[in-house]
């Protein structure tokens, strides 16, 4: 018996386009008899996870912030991040002793990570008694030269009694040397995002090259806070003892204001009287920096009225939960007919208070949601407005794996867009509330 003989390559291209031509009539017939998935219908502004037991009160203009004498200040909301009034926000400034909140930050981190220990005997140096203690007219902690002070005391002498003694020898214990030290606190102020800031020691003496902003100032502050709240409760201790000295805290807000717990003073003769504080009423807590004052009680007033106005003029509502399904859009050549999409952390914005049904949601998604998709895939944009500005955005993303369907979904599929158009554009919605 002879083999049958094998197709022309005419006669296979004629096959496959006989083929592809009925697919193509068949899709067409499908197109034809089925309608379309809707696109989402606008809805209303958002609706908070769980309203206030009580209604917001009625909408008020708000007033300009409080003057405020220092050369830059800013008021930021903890929990958003969102500046709520400044002045020169990103002017370069001195930060003098508020330095060593950067310092503590650095501290914490390393104990974090198990370089160091709390209980660790740290031996004071002679460039640390004479450069940061006796020898200077800065503040100290009074440590005797060549004693061993174990690291916990140490940074409760930084804190409270804003020693530059103390902040030196625990520079030079992390890091071996108060330079390489300076080197960590600018990797590690890069990696919070504080943009307009160098640093070249570790108490906050002047030096050219040593600087920072209002706004990195809070910045530093809001991580300090969420990344360490066992260092940070040492911010509101109101006194410290050692070598039989007792000191007071500086920071003379926490006395008059029994809802402040932080954070530091700073000052030398050219970058004046400085404050970064922070207080929480309730829910809400906010972050003040002053930087450049003329005086001591000035810093704290300004402080004071900062945090006043900001509590009395502005509210932060949970508007969506982290996880929960904002948009399910078509889904495409995928095993399902819809995506679900949502948040990785909850959208919380703060506001001027009684202006909440005027917000405004929207989301921005590609016009094609294509699988396959991994889990935590950016795929569209959540952004919440207020007149026209921005107060949040966040990436949507795919909330659970989605895997691409057989061979025919895909087929049937890709022919449907080709019979659709598959533009690549962006269509915008309201999210599910």
């Amino acid at each position: 018996m002879k083999p049958t003989p094998l197709l022309s390559a005419a006669a296979r291209a004629s096959r496959w386009s006989v083929w592809m031509s009925a697919a193509l009539c068949a899709a067409a017939v499908t197109a034809q008899t089925q309608t379309p998935a809707p696109q989402p219908t606008p809805q209303p502004a958002p609706q908070p996870v769980a309203r206030p037991a009580a209604p917001s009160a009625a909408a008020m203009p708000t007033p300009p912030p409080p003057a405020i004498e220092g050369t830059s200040w800013v008021l930021m909301d903890y929990a958003t991040g969102q500046i709520l009034a400044e002045s020169n926000a990103d002017l370069r400034v001195e930060p003098a002793s508020i330095t060593k909140v950067m310092t503590s930050y650095v501290v914490s981190s390393e104990l974090a990570l198990g370089k160091i220990k709390r209980e660790d005997p740290v031996r004071i140096s002679e460039n640390a008694w004479r450069s940061g203690g006796a020898g200077t007219d800065g503040s100290t902690s009074f440590l005797a030269l060549g004693s061993e002070v174990p690291l916990d005391a140490l940074l409760h002498g930084m804190i409270i009694q804003s020693g530059n003694d103390a902040a030196i020898a625990l520079a030079e214990h992390t890091a071996g040397s108060e330079p390489v030290f300076a080197d960590l606190m600018n990797r590690y102020a890069a990696q919070i995002g504080m943009t307009g800031t160098h640093y070249v020691d570790a108490s906050g003496l002047p030096h050219p090259d040593h600087y920072t902003t209002a706004r990195d100032i809070a910045i530093l502050s809001r991580a300090l806070i969420r990344d360490f709240p066992e260092d940070y409760a040492i911010y509101a201790i109101k006194d410290y003892e050692w070598n039989g000295i007792k000191q007071h805290n500086r920071n003379t807000l926490l006395w008059r204001d029994p809802t402040v717990d932080g954070i530091k003073t700073g000052h030398t003769s050219s970058a004046g009287f400085c404050l970064v504080t922070s207080a929480k009423r309730g829910d809400q807590r906010l972050i003040a920096v002053v930087m450049g004052s003329s005086g001591e009680k000035r810093r704290a007033d300004d402080n004071q009225a900062l945090l006043n106005y900001g509590f009395r003029f502005f509210e932060a509502h949970k508007l969506y939960e982290a996880g929960k399904p904002l948009a399910q859009p078509e889904l495409w050549k995928g095993t399902t007919a819809t995506v679900p999409l949502g948040i990785v952390e909850d959208a919380v914005v703060t506001m001027p208070r009684g202006r909440y049904d005027q917000l405004k949601a929207s989301l921005e998604l590609p016009s094609r949601v294509v699988a396959p998709l991994p889990k935590g895939q950016a795929v569209g944009t959540l952004k919440i407005e207020l007149d026209g500005k921005t107060l949040l955005e966040r990436p949507l993303v795919t909330l659970e794996d989605v895997p691409e369907g057989g061979f025919f979904k895909r087929l049937y599929d890709g022919v449907w867009l080709w019979f659709k158009g598959d533009d690549g554009g962006k269509v915008s919605s309201a999210p599910n509330t």
